[in-house]
């Protein structure tokens, strides 16, 4: 019984926290919406987002959340379609974790994931449809996201 009140409380505040995030973007510069054309980021503005992703900590605490949302979807039967800002939540945190020195934003409409914004190189930029996949649920992704050009 101690179990599933402690369960009914993880599964509320996850639910408030989620609500609670209406942009899923990588870092503060990353565009507002996916359909903003992308800017070259500034390498002082990815740096701490770069640090904090790279961190165990922060890496771990990435994980649990993903962990967490489909641990809560199994318990309220694993609808068919899933809740979309929880999707674009999720393959945000993804990204993140593994592609930090993005300017990335994150939308989700009917299981389709769009993915926009900015990377450093090509090589990241070919590891988001394979990361963003990854999130059950997710059914498509649209890769609008470039590789920045280097400023002079």
């Amino acid at each position: 019984m101690n179990r599933k009140v402690v369960s009914s409380f993880l599964i509320g505040f996850v639910v408030v926290a989620v609500g609670a995030c209406t942009e899923a973007r990588t870092t503060s510069d990353a565009p507002t919406s996916t359909d903003q054309k992308a800017q070259t980021p500034i390498a002082q503005s990815t740096e701490p987002a770069k640090t904090d992703a790279q961190s165990d900590t922060r890496a771990k605490q990435l994980d649990a959340d993903i962990r967490a949302k489909e641990q809560r979807n199994n318990v309220m039967g694993n609808p068919p379609s899933r809740n979309d800002n929880d999707l674009a939540s999720e393959v945000r945190s993804k990204l993140e974790a593994n592609i930090p020195s993005g300017n990335l934003t994150v939308s989700s409409k009917d299981a389709v994931v769009t993915v926009s914004g900015t990377v450093s190189n090509l090589e990241q930029l070919t590891k988001i449809q394979k990361l963003a996949m990854e999130i059950k649920g997710v059914k498509s992704v649209t890769i609008k996201a470039v590789v920045a050009t280097k400023s002079n």
